[in-house]
């Protein structure tokens, strides 16, 4: 009972950080956060001048200049701050990208495999870029094929600049750097395109100027309590009932995610077989943990 207990103090500490978190970076600029499976992740691209340490990032409008550049640099679409920055914010090379510093502190640029695994989480990078998508045709260029935002991440298409120093593809491609280098060169990045529900991942010269997202690090608390998976849920897609089977003989707690991060249910239980009641929840798809004395597990619920 002492276990659970300690344990439950830990869930309502992490839903209590995470549900409707906002994060503030060294500028002042406030960004909204959103749950993906055990990511959490800001809703809005970075718009930072300056690393979390006080270091100006400088704002390099030339295009020579841009070509030239073989340390850190921002610009804004056709050097235009005025129309661009406050929607999609400005584009960053990647030697920002790789700047520890960058983000908000505690939160860090993600890795090609930290992004490989939300898209996964949601599906496969052959839809996710439809669930990431921010679903409309005001910033995304139309169609915007299969845009539904249904993971609330809000991707916006705030283009590129070429190693160059061309601007293009605003309002038709969200690009967005990783942390991952890929050779000397070029690092790994990934877009999402008005045309496609997917997820492209490329290695891009690193004197490229694209969108950075930050994910929040992983830290002690549940996010270390180890996955061991088998969690069953009956019958999915479910309308008013459902069968939650953790598989194990213990104590567990239930947390239940909407898209946008909010918990919804939190459950106790003593049994490893128990009813829910959903009937409560709006449509749509939810995160489904259980998180016992030792491991927890994860699944995915589709409520009708």
């Amino acid at each position: 009972m002492k276990t659970i207990i300690i344990l439950l103090a830990v869930l309502v500490s992490f839903v209590l950080r995470t549900q409707g978190q906002t994060v503030t970076d060294y500028d002042g600029n406030v960004y909204d956060t959103v749950v993906i499976g055990n990511q959490v992740w800001l809703k809005q691209n970075l718009r930072t001048t300056h690393d979390n340490t006080g270091f100006l990032i400088p704002n390099v409008a030339d295009s020579t200049a841009w070509a030239n550049l073989s340390s850190w640099g921002r610009c804004y679409y056709n050097n235009d701050s005025s129309a661009y920055d406050s929607v999609y914010g400005p584009l960053y090379n990647w030697y920002v990208a790789d700047n520890p510093d960058v983000c908000p502190v505690g939160w860090h640029v993600a890795s090609n495999a930290e992004w490989q695994a939300a898209e996964t989480f949601l599906g496969g990078a052959m839809v996710a870029g439809g669930k990431m998508k921010e679903a409309d045709t005001i910033h995304w260029a139309g169609p915007n094929t299969s845009a539904t935002n249904s993971s609330g991440f809000t991707g916006l298409p705030g283009g590129g600049r070429t190693n160059t120093g061309n601007f293009q593809f605003i309002r038709e491609n969200g690009l967005w750097w990783t942390s991952t280098s890929y050779n000397s060169s070029n690092a790994w990045g990934l877009y999402m395109w008005y045309l496609s529900p997917g997820v492209e991942h490329d290695p891009v010269s690193k004197k490229y100027g694209v969108s950075i997202r930050c994910m929040k690090d992983v830290n002690n608390g549940i996010e270390n309590i180890k996955d061991a998976g088998g969690c069953k849920i009956t019958p999915n897609p479910a309308k008013d009932i459902i069968k939650v089977d953790f598989g194990k003989n213990q104590k567990f707690i239930m947390l239940a995610y909407n898209t946008i991060g909010e918990c919804v249910i939190v459950k106790e239980f003593n049994h490893s077989i128990n009813v829910v009641d959903i009937s409560s929840l709006p449509s749509g798809t939810y995160v489904i943990k259980l998180f016992g004395e030792t491991n927890i597990a994860t699944n995915i619920l589709l409520k009708e």
